[in-house]
């Protein structure tokens, strides 16, 4: 008697839990269907990962009312141009890099990573405190699109190339897969950039189609297999200090979605946003061990490199800025924000960073 009068109080304690937990959503809220176009491969499990993360936590947030269908880069779309099929209504959303459209307007590359910008963090508090996402949305809205952070992996890597780079003179005539402003920079330098996707990159490599790539770090790279057919492995990626990735809704699908939904889409994206960093920072310090271990030669750009990088950088930022209204009006307050961010950083990151990693713990 005394087991059946628990049980039914304990049955009684699990239901009000339950219905504490359970999303308080309105009886007649519609069930929604959506599909989610991916720039990124399905075996790139954390770059990918992202949407189907963010999918199931709608999902969850909803009651299973709300449901995102991801779908791998090929799919629907090639992965450089999930921009153009969520502006015309193909699908309802994407996961993407805005650097991928700078053939549309350069201004894109802000929502992604300028070459020698922001790192992460400094990205983050751009979009999210700094009237970023703000000047982001002006500009997508042009194109029907509302966009949310949607990700970040760290400071990439400088890439993988078949033979040594020793100075500027090396980089003459090399081709080397690289988009955006850095494959500007590295035209510049003298190298010879193409746009390849994920998936066409270790083919070309392994053809000598191409003398270099740049992916993302150890544990992309590592699954993509470029150690195999170039084994000097540079770094810093001075091109991409903290890459943000995206997701894009379509504007008309967005207004039609309730209330509750678009807040579960927002709380869902931010969350991927998040975890999607740390996932890389777990995952690449582990990665370049067994990188190394397989022979991987790690080099660091020559000084000469990256001194010139940085001076061409800044002007085509200045001469984009003076032809291009679009760019020149988030350049601006950008340019302004990255300074204080610099300065802080400089002073309270990097004085204790630079101590403990000189003086580590043995």
């Amino acid at each position: 008697m005394e087991r059946r009068s628990f049980l039914k109080k304990a049955g009684v304690a699990g239901a009000a839990a339950a219905a504490v937990s359970a999303p308080a959503l309105a009886a007649d809220t519609p069930v929604i269907r959506w599909r989610l176009a991916s720039s990124f491969p399905k075996s790139l499990d954390t770059i990918y990962g992202a949407a189907e993360r963010m999918s199931k936590r709608i999902s969850e947030l909803t009651g299973g009312k709300f449901q995102i269908r991801v779908f791998p880069a090929g799919e629907i779309a090639p992965g450089n141009q999930v921009l153009d099929v969520v502006q015309n209504g193909t699908v309802e959303c994407g996961h993407t890099a805005g650097y991928y459209y700078v053939g549309k307007n350069k201004a894109f590359a802000f929502d992604t990573s300028l070459p020698f910008g922001l790192t992460s963090r400094q990205q983050n508090a751009w979009l999210y405190y700094g009237g970023g996402l703000k000047a982001m949305r002006e500009l997508y809205a042009q194109y029907n699109i509302i966009n949310f952070p949607g990700g970040n992996t760290g400071c990439q890597m400088g890439g993988w190339f078949r033979q040594e780079v020793k100075s500027m003179a090396d980089l003459k005539g090399l081709k080397m897969r690289i988009p955006g402003f850095g494959g500007e920079i590295m035209a510049k330098l003298g190298a010879i950039p193409q746009s390849l996707p994920a998936g066409d990159i270790y083919p070309a490599l392994e053809k000598g189609t191409i003398d270099a790539t740049e992916w993302v770090g150890p544990y992309d790279d590592e699954k993509l297999g470029f150690y195999k057919v170039a084994p000097f492995y540079y770094y810093p990626g001075f091109w991409e200090p903290g890459p943000n990735l995206s997701f894009y809704v379509n504007n008309k699908q967005w207004a039609k979605l309730p209330k509750e939904y678009q807040q579960a889409f927002e709380v869902a994206a931010a969350e991927a946003n998040l975890t999607m960093l740390a996932q890389y920072d777990a995952q690449n310090p582990q990665a370049l061990v067994r990188l190394l271990q397989k022979g991987v030669k790690l080099k660091k750009y020559p000084a000469d490199i990256m001194k010139a990088a940085q001076t061409i950088a800044f002007q085509l930022y200045e001469e984009e800025a003076k032809k291009n209204p679009a760019f020149g009006k988030i350049y601006g307050p950008w340019k302004k924000f990255r300074a204080l961010e610099h300065g802080w950083f400089n002073l309270a990151e990097q004085g204790m960073e630079s101590f403990m990693y000189t003086n580590r713990s043995k």
